[in-house]
C-alpha cells in the first residue's frame, strides 16, 4: 500500500493535484543498508545526476561520505550542502567547471589527455583561490578508463563499448606518462564507472572485485602508487515493479546480501590505505520519490481506456525513454466540486497519459484499476530518481509540480 505519511502529503494538496513527494527518512535508510553491505572502510558518494532537489542533496549528503558531481551547477549545489568530500566527472567540463572543481577541493575524474592538461594548467593557478591546494600543492585526480572487457548487464553500457566516457584502455599508458610530466596533478587511481542500472548484485560484486583486481596490476605495470579505485555506481531499481507503497528496504531484484558476500574477496586486493569508492544515485534516491497526478479525465477511444493526468512525460520523462509501464497506485478523492455525475470505471485496464499533445506522452499502458475516478489521483512510486531531473519541463509550458519534502 501507498505510506500514509506519502497519502496524507497528497491529500492536503489543492487541485488539480501534480507533485512530486520525496521522504528523507527513506533515503537515510537506503544509505545505511547500502553502506552495511559494503566492504569496511569503503567510501560511499551519492551521484547528484539521480536527483538534483537541494533537499535530496543534503540529506544524502549527511547520510553518506560526499557527493559525485558532473557539472559545474551539481558542485554548486554540492557546496551548497556542506558535502564533506566532492568528486567531479564527467566527459565535458568546461575551465570554468575545472577552475571551480579545484577550488572546492574536488578529486577530478579526468577523462582524457586533453582535458589533464587543462587541469593542470588550473591546477598551477590555485583555482580561485577559495579553499583550493594553492600553489606547490597537485591536485589529485582519478583517471577514468573505458576498459577492454565489459561491465555487468545493464540498461546502459559505459565501457568495453565505443563510448564518449573516459580513456581507452590501450591509451593509458600514454596519459599516465603525461601525468608524470605535470607537477600541478597527482594521480593517485581509476575510475571505472561501467554500467547503469544493473539488478544482478552477483554481477555487480563480480565487476566491483575484477575492477579492484584490474586496478592493482595497472598500478604495478605503470608505477603508480594506487590510493584510489573508484568503481562507479550503476546498482539497479527495477522501475516497471515500482510499487507505490514501498517501504525503502530495498528491492528485492537487487539483493544487498549477495553484494555483501561477493564483494568479501575486496579486502585482500586492495593495497594497504588505499580508497575503494561506490558512487550509486539510482539505488539510493529511486524509492525515496513519489510522482502524484489528478485524473482529468476518462476517455474512451478506439476500444482502449485513457486517464488523462495533470502531469505526464515533461514531469516524469523515464517511462517514455526507457519503452516500459511505470505502475500506480490509485488515492481516492473525495471531493467533486461539479454539478453533474462523476465519471468512473470500474476493473478495466487503463492507460495513464499527460496532458501534453503528443501520442507519446504515456506513463503506463494497460493498468487494470478496480475503481478510478476523475478527480482521483495516481500516484507513481520509485521516482525519486531519473524522475524530474531527466524531463523537459517547459515544454507545451504547463505549470511545474509542487514538491514536498517530508
Amino acid at each position: 500500500m501507498l505510506p500514509e505519511r506519502v497519502a496524507a502529503a497528497v491529500r492536503a494538496l489543492p487541485g488539480p493535484v501534480c507533485a512530486y513527494v520525496y521522504d528523507r527518512a527513506v533515503l537515510r535508510r537506503r544509505a545505511a543498508a547500502l553502506r552495511a553491505a559494503l566492504p569496511a572502510g569503503s567510501t560511499l558518494l551519492y551521484a547528484v545526476k539521480a536527483n538534483g532537489h537541494p533537499d535530496v542533496v543534503a540529506a544524502l549528503a549527511a547520510a553518506t561520505d560526499g557527493l559525485e558531481v558532473a557539472s559545474g551547477g551539481e558542485l554548486a549545489l554540492a557546496r551548497a550542502a556542506g558535502a564533506a568530500r566532492i568528486v567531479f566527472g564527467g566527459p565535458g567540463k568546461t575551465d570554468a567547471e575545472l577552475r571551480t572543481a579545484v577550488d572546492a577541493g574536488a578529486l577530478v575524474n579526468v577523462e582524457s589527455a586533453l582535458e589533464l592538461r587543462r587541469l593542470a594548467l588550473v591546477a598551477a593557478d590555485g583555482g580561485t583561490g577559495g579553499t583550493a591546494p594553492g600553489a606547490g600543492a597537485a591536485v589529485p585526480v582519478a583517471v577514468r578508463v573505458n576498459r577492454a572487457a565489459g561491465g555487468p548487464g545493464g540498461s546502459h553500457r559505459m565501457t568495453g563499448t565505443p563510448t564518449p566516457f573516459g580513456v581507452d584502455e590501450a591509451e593509458l599508458p600514454e596519459v599516465l606518462r603525461l601525468a608524470a610530466t605535470l607537477p600541478a596533478v597527482r594521480p593517485v587511481g581509476f575510475h571505472l564507472h561501467a554500467v547503469s542500472n544493473n539488478l544482478d548484485a552477483a554481477a555487480h560484486a563480480g565487476f566491483v572485485v575484477d575492477a579492484v583486481r584490474w586496478s592493482v596490476a595497472a598500478a604495478a605495470r605503470h608505477g603508480l602508487d594506487l590510493a584510489y579505485v573508484n568503481v562507479g555506481g550503476g546498482l539497479g531499481v527495477d522501475h516497471a515493479d515500482a510499487g507505490a507503497g514501498s517501504d525503502g528496504t530495498g528491492p528485492a531484484e537487487f539483493d544487498l546480501e549477495v553484494l555483501r558476500h561477493g564483494l568479501a574477496p575486496v579486502g585482500d586486493l586492495l593495497p594497504a590505505g588505499a580508497e575503494l569508492v561506490f558512487e550509486p544515485g539510482r539505488w539510493l534516491a529511486a524509492d525515496a520519490g513519489w510522482y502524484a497526478a489528478e485524473v482529468l479525465d476518462l476517455k474512451h477511444t478506439h476500444g482502449r481506456w485513457f486517464a488523462v493526468l495533470r502531469g505526464g512525460t515533461h514531469h516524469f520523462r523515464l517511462p517514455a525513454a526507457w519503452g516500459y509501464s511505470h505502475p500506480f497506485a490509485v488515492l481516492p478523492v473525495d471531493r467533486w466540486p461539479y454539478p453533474f455525475a462523476r465519471p468512473e470505471v470500474r476493473d478495466v485496464p487503463v492507460d495513464a497519459v499527460g496532458e501534453l499533445c503528443t501520442p507519446r506522452d504515456v506513463l503506463t499502458r494497460g493498468q487494470r484499476v478496480a475503481r478510478l475516478r476523475v478527480g482521483d489521483v495516481l500516484v507513481f512510486g520509485r521516482t525519486g530518481a531519473y524522475g524530474w531531473d531527466i524531463s523537459h519541463h517547459d515544454f507545451l509550458r504547463h505549470e511545474h509540480p509542487r514538491t514536498i519534502v517530508l
